[in-house]
């Protein structure tokens, strides 16, 4: 029986869809905001109200190259064809160039005019249909009034009703009160899973068509709804889906969290995206001429981890040197960190030998070259996870030098975000001047923005003053020169990410980081803050001045979807695909805060006034049963 595997047919479109994604999606256009606006302390302390999250819709079938959101993950090394090698190409050009492919073709000169008045006129007639089949029914019910006797059927159910006891009221409102309790509860779960509303979402899709919405979307290609179209196009190239620089290890770390919580950390979509991610970095052209490579291949692309591990030990048998069989050993068999980093040692063996005798062989054709290419990806791959191992194991000082090795041996590689882990390892040693000297390098307007670089930035600022800090000293006396700086720097840094201070905070649960993150969505938050909640602690009153002072930024940005203050406007498709890389048992954090949909509000008031009238009829029977005569009298008479 074949097989399963991953989607091999979107792993040889990554390397050209990833060209955009190594610029930041984000680029920030930076400047200082005004300090007067934070003189005053109730301009940067905000209410202590947080925004309720959005739980993770249930998990579908494998996702097709067709079904897979518009993301694209920036290749940690560069390599051509197959390897992945590609100048990196600016963010936003890839966002107009999706803009104008999926952006419908303008019309001849000669056929604008006519072809935009027959279209109004479709318009105007599908629009006016449903109400002409309402007032034709009701000339209809008016002819026929006397063959049906309507008059008399109403006189007969006018009785009817008069002759009805207080009890059928009481099972009629309380069966009412029921029904409308169990829609409402429906609607409620559905929205918290899914971010909208159940009976608006069947509405448009299928009442909508029936009542001419089809036709009277039909707009001319200058219209308002082409624009927001073109927006949302727009918005969805922006969501990037980068990897994880602090990704965890399956192995020794989500396999065993499975086997203790029984749960999955892991999503089909983010392992699928790793799977494009191995086969675009450790996998060339030229394998077809090693036997070991070629099994390798395929056991890249196999969805099972059990065949993916036999894979690399039929490798193995045909070549004792094969370094990526070594690194999948490494990364999903072994149990423990130890004994991936000894994997990775002898993976390491191997692929400086390998890498050396391409440097050897680089000039001598084009497939030589992306052989070499593949080599390099495979060695500082095994380098940085030996650094993290390093750093797992308690040995940070060994840690930061492999990791300042790799930067200073292969500077081109910025995009691999070495210097976030080499950050969190300078933290850990608490070499603060380090730190700052890797910011001053990394946190420029040229280079992309993370929560990480962001955050460690307001940490740093916030050091120099957290100790001191008091709000209630601070709104008598106002704020000095350092503590603007350090209020600055958190409202820069939650702008950037607003999803970060709730589980810096602790109001909300961490779970394991995701293989790969959006930039600035919840997986980066979750990410950075797994890593970087101890830094935090260590600092005395770091969080305390996080806690009085971030949620003063949602004060500059009203609309944050609309204009942003220091970045761009905070992207709205985020929880979109932040629900795709988080597990099921995870409630996505959501931002901005979505308004309760109409229909929530519609069957909440229908199940509180049912269940009212319902208890009025139980305790009032008399006074109600009048009541209710008159109702239907004056209705039907």
């Amino acid at each position: 029986m074949e097989a399963k595997t991953f989607h091999s047919e979107v792993t040889f479109q990554s390397s050209s869809s990833r060209k955009g994604a190594a610029n930041h999606p984000f680029p920030p256009f930076e400047g200082r905001g005004s300090p007067g606006m934070l003189l005053h302390l109730p301009n940067f302390l905000g209410p202590r109200s947080l925004r309720q999250p959005s739980q993770r819709p249930t998990s579908g079938p494998p996702l097709s190259q067709d079904s897979r959101l518009p993301v694209s993950c920036p290749s940690p090394l560069p390599a051509p064809r197959a390897c992945g090698c590609s100048k990196m190409a600016d963010g936003d050009g890839l966002g107009e160039a999706a803009t104008a492919a999926a952006s419908p073709p303008a019309p001849a000169p000669g056929q604008s005019l006519s072809l935009g008045w027959r279209e109004r006129l479709r318009a105007g007639l599908a629009g006016t249909g449903a109400s002409l089949w309402f007032v034709a029914g009701l000339g209809l019910l008016y002819v026929l009034r006397v063959p049906l006797r309507l008059c008399e059927n109403l006189a007969a159910v006018t009785v009817f009703l008069n002759s009805l006891t207080p009890k059928f009221y009481v099972a009629l409102t309380g069966t009412s009160s029921l029904i409308s309790g169990l829609i409402f509860m429906f609607e409620w779960w559905y929205f918290h899973k899914h971010g909208t509303s159940f009976i608006e979402q069947v509405s448009v899709s299928h009442l909508r068509p029936l009542m001419g919405g089809t036709e009277s979307s039909i707009s001319e290609p200058g219209s308002s709804s082409n624009r927001e179209s073109e927006t949302s196009r727009q918005n969805l190239s922006e969501c990037k889906v980068w990897r994880n620089p602090l990704n965890l290890f399956r192995g020794a770390e989500y396999r065993r969290y499975t086997w203790v919580t029984g749960k999955e950390p892991l999503t089909y979509y983010d392992m699928n995206l790793s799977a494009q991610d191995h086969q675009t970095f450790f996998t060339c052209d030229t394998d077809f001429l090693r036997p070991s490579d070629t099994v390798m291949q395929k056991a890249w692309r196999e969805r099972n981890p059990p065949a993916r591990i036999k894979a690399a030990y039929q490798a193995l048998e045909l070549n004792n040197d094969c370094a990526t069989a070594y690194v999948l050993l490494a990364e999903e068999e072994a149990t423990t960190i130890v004994d991936a980093e000894r994997l990775f040692k002898q993976a390491l063996k191997a692929g400086e030998t390998i890498y050396r005798r391409s440097q050897q062989c680089q000039h001598q054709s084009p497939q030589h070259e992306a052989q070499l290419r593949r080599d390099t990806n495979v060695l500082v791959y095994i380098k940085r996870r030996l650094a993290m191992c390093a750093r797992k194991l308690g040995r940070i000082r060994e840690a930061v030098k492999i990791m300042r090795d790799l930067m200073k041996e292969f500077p081109p590689l910025t995009m691999m975000n070495i210097h976030e882990n080499l950050l969190e390892s300078l933290l850990e040693l608490q070499a603060y001047a380090d730190v700052q000297a890797v910011l001053a390098k990394y946190d420029d307007i040229s280079l992309p923005k993370s929560a990480a670089i962001c955050y460690t930035a307001a940490l740093l600022k916030t050091r120099t003053v957290s100790d001191k800090f008091c709000p209630e000293t601070a709104s008598r006396r106002g704020l000095s020169m350092a503590e603007i700086n350090a209020v600055e720097a958190i409202h820069r840094a939650v702008e950037f990410n607003p999803h970060v201070p709730k589980y810096l905070l602790e109001m909300k649960s961490l779970i394991l980081p995701p293989e790969h993150i959006l930039k600035r969505g919840d997986s980066e938050a979750i990410a950075y803050a797994f890593f970087h909640l101890q830094h935090w602690k260590r600092i005395e009153g770091a969080l305390n001045l996080l806690q009085c002072t971030w949620e003063g930024t949602f004060r500059m940005i009203p609309y944050p979807l609309e204009k942003g203050h220091l970045f761009y406007p905070y992207p709205s498709c985020t929880e979109t695909a932040d629900r795709e890389l988080l597990p099921t048992f995870h409630h996505v954090s959501v931002y901005p805060k979505k308004e309760l949909p109409f229909f929530i509000h519609f069957t909440a008031g229908l199940c509180s006034s049912t269940a009212m009238i319902a208890l009025l009829t139980h305790q009032f029977p008399e006074i109600m049963g009048v009541f209710a005569k008159a109702y239907t009298v004056s209705v039907f008479t």
